[in-house]
């Protein structure tokens, strides 16, 4: 198969809705190459529709249940900052960057979720320290490309503070820029995270979320800037999307309280869970109910009925209850023994003690204990989708796709590079492509 391209710069901005178009159409950069660019700005994503699976999803072109990156976190009940999918090897199945790497094209990701430890060539993968005796750039040199890490590292760590944005992406964009004027990568996926940030602790219309899209804009100005400085511009595929949108929210579901009081997870004295279950595993908009041992017939009949009790409150905050097939269906983890999505204004906490549902206060959010937007909800929700642009090298000019799916993004990829990720779940965009 041929490649249709010699470069694909992939850059995923978080959180990007299809809410923001018009504000994209406003901006230099996007304005710019959207005059020349193919979209769609009605890209259905996955369920559950939080970052590591949806990237997971956009390499591969599978859903969740299949290439098994199911949330953001680990089922490890009561650990209050739980491990997340940050390794390759989580990842069944083959992926845009390992199609890459063995047809011998020169691969580079900067902060992509679940690439630590893959075989990238060029590799800040996205992982943080998760335990008190860890250190972060200990962590991405063990996790990463160590000679590269050290050199973006020596000439621009001073730009970031730890996680906090919009440090962080500026960091990612020096980065970036360094490796297209260095590396010359033949497939590159950078991976900004500030209006998500922005959107979780101001909301999804906040001024904060505005100003860290114009921040976008100025940085892919930026990475435009820098492919036409290392004279590969003309040789270049632009892809620019979002992995999901996110929702206001005002109150917090603890399904886990109602657990705990009814005997099916066990707390210590110092309310550290000591045994369980079952187990509410949130994923923001939505949460998965998992039982400890799913042949216990028992702890089935009492959190069956736990969950038709749920259902018939409309003030509980949960919104429809999928059994482990419907979530299956939907793409989800069809291991759970049920799934649950929250109302509008609703979302998910793993908290195990207090009330059942908490108001948001100005405070819980000072003190980043809960958020005021969020993801993770079903893609049936309305005003929930996300946006897909392509340009350069490979794409036919000004072509509109009405819809398409997460999952078709990376078929669509692969065909840019003349590759192939098997049988997919989702589908090359053959109409955008100059074939």
């Amino acid at each position: 198969m041929n490649s249709l391209t010699k470069h694909l710069i992939v850059i995923s901005f978080d959180c990007l809705s299809s809410l923001d178009f018009s504000q994209l159409e406003q901006l230099p950069n996007f304005q710019k190459l959207l005059q020349k660019a193919s979209y769609c700005k009605n890209v259905e994503t996955i369920y559950p529709s939080v970052t590591y699976p949806c990237h997971a999803t956009i390499v591969t072109g599978n859903f969740p249940k299949r290439h098994r990156i199911i949330n953001n976190t680990f089922l490890q009940p009561g650990r209050l900052s739980p491990d997340w999918y940050w390794h390759r090897k989580h990842i069944q199945g083959t992926t845009l960057y390992d199609e890459a790497k063995k047809a011998g094209m020169t691969t580079a990701a900067l902060l992509w979720p679940v690439t630590a430890r893959a075989n990238i060539d060029y590799n800040l993968p996205e992982i943080f320290p998760n335990r008190p005796w860890h250190h972060q750039v200990a962590v991405s040199l063990w996790n990463g490309s160590p000679l590269y890490l050290l050199d973006l590292e020596r000439r621009f760590g001073h730009i970031r503070k730890g996680l906090s944005q919009p440090e962080l992406d500026d960091f990612v964009l020096a980065s970036t820029v360094h490796t297209i004027k260095t590396k010359k990568p033949n497939l590159m996926l950078i991976h900004f995270v500030d209006l998500d940030s922005q959107r979780h602790y101001h909301g999804f219309n906040s001024k904060q979320a505005q100003d860290a899209i114009r921040r976008h804009d100025e940085r892919l100005g930026h990475i435009i800037q820098a492919l036409k400085d290392s004279q590969i511009y003309e040789e270049s595929t632009i892809i620019i999307l979002g992995d999901h949108s996110a929702l206001d929210e005002s109150k917090v579901i603890k399904p886990n309280v109602i657990l705990q009081q009814q005997g099916l997870i066990n707390l210590n004295h110092h309310g550290k869970v000591t045994d369980w279950k079952a187990y509410c595993k949130s994923c923001d908009g939505s949460a998965y109910i998992y039982l400890k041992d799913g042949d216990d017939t028992e702890t089935k009949t009492a959190v069956t009925e736990l969950i038709q009790t749920f259902s018939q409150n409309s003030l509980n905050g949960i919104e429809k209850i999928y059994t482990a097939e419907e979530a299956g269906i939907r793409g989800a983890d069809q291991q759970a023994f049920f799934m649950l999505e929250a109302h509008r204004g609703y979302y998910f906490s793993e908290q195990l003690q207090g009330d059942y549902i908490d108001e948001i206060t100005d405070e819980d959010v000072k003190q980043k204990k809960y958020t005021v937007a969020c993801h993770g909800y079903s893609p049936e929700k309305t005003d929930y989708k996300t946006v897909f642009i392509a340009v350069g090298k490979g794409i036919q000019p000004n072509k509109v796709i009405p819809t398409m799916h997460l999952t078709d993004e990376g078929p669509t990829f692969a065909r840019l590079l003349g590759l192939s990720l098997g049988q997919t779940d989702g589908k090359a965009i053959e109409e955008i492509l100059s074939l």
